[in-house]
């Protein structure tokens, strides 16, 4: 039975991952996530979905990263019955990111005189239909079926694979660039007919990769000489794992004069939670093994978890330097704002950019080197020293991304470079094209492509 798919959010853009896919009697949705880096009410938030939520039968979820799970809520509370699909770890971060979002766009939508595209109960609707499966489980959804594999990006993300009698199609969501030294490796997709896969750094090569741990210990090094605070704006979720991770090592091996560290972020310190729950199943073999050893390998004695409003308030009455790691990683939202707009004018402060920053966020400005930002609806003059450290992405560079093309032959047919801005895309597109030898086509938003014995063409 031939397979159609129908390129929507993800099609053009980093984020906001949306793709239908569909046979004569079974609709599936694979991700649906929101636009990121700029306000809610900015975006495509509150469009109409491409396919009528009430003809769907299924959502499979490939991780719990806002864009690929943003507008959930807003899918059930727009008529969608179906099951939604995904691993544990997605399931129970999906449920913390969430929740975490219901406020945020509250708060956004109030500001910008309009409606939250969903409320609390929608958030609680879609887990009332939401169901956990293991990593290679074969799993029938109609007259389809989907198996779900690690992609080494953060605990619990999978690519998907759906096949029918006909054919078969795999979509990536997030590609983890290894090694990291808690998920495991992504694994190849030998098993699909056309691959929809990330895009995001497919035409550049992540500096420092391989020495990315020294240059961190260094340039961290050199931010508490300067003698003032020192800024993470760190993703709630993997990055700021990993920053406490590392930082635990430094301050064990005496590498860092030991100062205090906060985590505000009462989202990264329940997120953190989850990775102590399932670190002994869901992590690779060295990282499980130092969990045996040393019981919790995200904490330090002179680490404060700021979890209230008061606690982090507290903060800036403890003397310089400190280290603040907090919410959102694109400076675009959360405690991070409040911290920017007080120290990024002292020359003595130093801010790390440790991920991807979208277009238009403030997170891209500052990496930009700008000397000015709107934070929070203040104009800020920047005169801290800003460290851009493209090694620590949790996505794959351009090589990487090669790499994994390559893994999924002979068996692919066409790979289709999404979720990343359209030069990028389309750098990624002829990369694939002539060193992989492969047919690589960068999709448009609302185009369609159809898997029927075992080719692949695009629908008029």
């Amino acid at each position: 039975m031939a397979l159609r798919v129908t390129f929507n959010g993800g099609a053009g853009s980093v984020t906001g991952s949306e793709f239908l896919v569909t046979t004569e009697n079974t609709r599936v949705l694979v991700d649906c996530g929101i636009e990121q880096g700029k306000k809610f009410c900015d975006t495509d938030a509150a469009e109409p979905f491409a396919a009528d939520p009430k003809t769907l039968n299924a959502l499979i979820v490939t991780h719990a990263h806002l864009d690929h799970i943003g507008r959930i809520p807003k899918l059930i509370r727009d008529g969608f019955t179906g099951t939604i699909y995904s691993t544990a770890p997605t399931r129970d971060l999906a449920a913390l990111i969430l929740a975490d979002s219901v406020t945020i766009l509250a708060e956004e939508a109030a500001a910008c005189g309009t409606d939250p595209i969903y409320h609390r109960e929608d958030v609680e609707r879609a887990f009332s239909k939401w169901q956990t499966v293991p990593y290679h489980q074969e799993t029938p959804l109609g007259d389809l079926s989907f198996v779900i594999r690690q992609t080494g990006h953060i605990l619990g993300a999978g690519s998907v694979r759906i096949k029918s009698s006909d054919g078969s199609i795999a979509f990536t969501g997030d590609i983890g660039h290894p090694p990291s030294p808690l998920i495991p490796d992504w694994e190849p997709i030998t098993d699909a007919d056309a691959l929809v896969m990330d895009a995001v750094y497919g035409d550049r090569v992540h500096e420092h990769r391989a020495d990315r741990v020294a240059v961190l210990q260094e340039k961290l090094k050199e931010a508490i000489a300067r003698g003032g605070a020192i800024l993470i704006p760190a993703f709630s979720l993997e990055r700021t794992q990993l920053m406490l991770y590392h930082l635990s090592n430094f301050f064990d091996e005496g590498v860092l004069p030991k100062i205090p560290v906060f985590l505000d972020s009462p989202l990264a310190i329940h997120v953190t939670d989850l990775y102590r729950k399932y670190g002994n199943e869901y992590f690779r073999p060295e990282a499980k093994d130092e969990i045996r050893r040393e019981r919790d390998i995200f904490s330090f004695p002179f680490l404060t978890m700021t979890g209230s409003r008061e606690e982090s308030e507290a903060i800036a009455k403890q003397q310089n330097p400190k280290i603040i790691i907090a919410g959102a990683g694109m400076s675009h939202g959360g405690r991070i704002g409040r911290w920017e707009t007080r120290y990024l004018p002292d020359p003595t402060t130093t801010l790390f950019i440790v991920g991807y920053q979208a277009p238009g966020s403030p997170g891209r400005l500052l990496q930009e080197n700008v000397k000015k930002v709107r934070i929070n609806r203040q104009e800020v003059k920047i005169q801290a020293t800003i460290e851009n450290i493209t090694g620590w992405s949790g996505h794959a560079d351009r090589d990487e991304l090669v790499r994994f093309a390559q893994a999924s032959l002979p068996r692919t047919k066409v790979i289709f470079p999404s979720l990343g801005e359209p030069a990028t895309a389309r750098f990624l597109a002829q990369r694939i094209h002539d060193y992989v030898g492969v047919e690589a086509v960068v999709p448009s938003k609302g185009e369609s492509w159809e898997i029927a014995n075992g080719k692949v063409y695009k629908m008029k």
